[in-house]
């Protein structure tokens, strides 16, 4: 499966060139709350990660913004982006042939934590804003941006939590394997807000040093019978060969989880046709939750043992934990490494991206550089 296109939001700014220069300077971006206005009514700690200059009107314009979520405006810029026509030009690019499939864990926090304290607050529980209920669906960006964009393909989103982004490459791939649709804009966002942001303050849950972020991708996948149709001396950024996902029981502890993801990343590679010592780059999901990455570092060293042990590509630590929007980031980073043309990346040529869940889920994807 090609991925001919990427639009990224990051808190490294837009574009793969800004991921790549965040990533290489390996340091966080110093920066807080989108809105100014709400800094208030963050916790005092961790610290937090906004995708800077974001403006959806530039794009969108301004009619009927203010009903959108932060995370409907961010997917519905990257999917217009990502088609590479103006938003209200999109419809005319094969609306039948092309969709959607985002990943999530419950769409946008802030809009239903606002939603549901409404019910509480308010005089009755029904006296709620009927304007905001269609933002509270965990549905909602995804829906939004194919209406707005004149998209009538496979439209879908997937809860999985950290896993979402991964669960949505493997559904999209799947889904064009099968023949549903041509091509795909596939990705996950989340969106920052304070109800997000506390919960993490309450959980203790981030690693040390790790802010919490906000922003995720979208990337353009189709078969290559599609990519074979496209402009002469044009090539895929990437291949997706293979996406797998997996459970382990929880009953047997930390060290199942590991065996369970190396199982997992065995299986993938095998799928691929790449042996482990033709991976290059690893990027694990889990560098930024306390506990999980030795899950993951272990699985690693399980299936990477020797010498030629792949190079780690930490994404957390630099733009912030993303929870359902890791995936998609974590292979935005693949790219932006390998679109960055540095003398150190030029021989790489296989990637592996992991995840890990707290209730024991486990994935990986592999992806290649296309030859030449």
């Amino acid at each position: 499966m090609d991925i001919v296109g990427c639009t990224v939001f990051s808190a490294a700014g837009e574009g793969l060139g800004a991921l790549a220069e965040a990533l290489r300077r390996g340091v966080p971006a110093t920066q807080g709350p989108a809105d100014e206005a709400t800094a208030g009514d963050f916790p005092p700690d961790p610290a937090v990660l906004s995708v800077p200059g974001f403006a959806p009107a530039e794009v969108l314009g301004r009619k009927g913004l203010s009903r959108l979520t932060r995370t409907d405006q961010l997917v519905s810029v990257a999917c217009a982006k990502a088609l590479g026509e103006p938003a209200e030009e999109a419809g005319g690019i094969e609306p039948a042939d092309t969709g959607i499939v985002l990943g999530t864990s419950v769409g946008s926090t802030r809009r239903v934590g606002d939603f549901i304290r409404d019910t509480f607050v308010e005089e009755r529980p029904y006296f709620v804003n009927p304007s905001h209920f269609p933002g509270i669906l965990m549905n909602s960006a995804a829906g939004r941006a194919a209406i707005r964009l004149g998209l009538t393909g496979v439209n879908a989103t997937v809860s999985g939590g950290p896993l979402a982004g991964l669960h949505a490459l493997r559904y999209a791939r799947n889904a064009l394997l099968a023949g549903h649709a041509r091509r795909l804009l596939t990705g996950a966002f989340e969106e920052l807000s304070p109800q997000r942001a506390w919960a993490w303050h309450r959980s203790a849950g981030l690693a040390a040093g790790v802010p919490l972020g906000e922003g995720g991708a979208v990337h353009v996948l189709q078969t290559a019978d599609a990519s074979a149709q496209e402009p002469e001396g044009s090539r895929p950024l990437a291949r997706l060969l293979a996406c797998e996902v997996g459970f382990a029981d929880p009953a047997q502890g930390l060290s199942g989880v590991s065996r369970r993801l190396a199982d997992c990343v065995r299986t993938a590679l095998a799928r691929s046709g790449v042996a482990p010592h033709d991976v290059a780059v690893a990027v694990p999901g889990a560098a930024g939750r306390r506990g999980w990455a030795r899950v993951e570092e272990n699985a690693l060293r399980e299936v990477f043992a020797g010498p030629a042990t792949p190079y780690r590509l930490a994404v957390q630590p630099v733009l912030g934990e993303t929870d359902s929007a890791a995936g998609a980031l974590q292979l935005a980073a693949v790219l932006a490494r390998w679109q960055d043309g540095g003398p150190d990346t030029g021989q790489e040529r296989a990637a592996v991206l992991t995840a890990v869940g707290p209730e024991g889920s486990v994935g990986c994807a592999v992806v290649v550089r296309p030859a030449g």
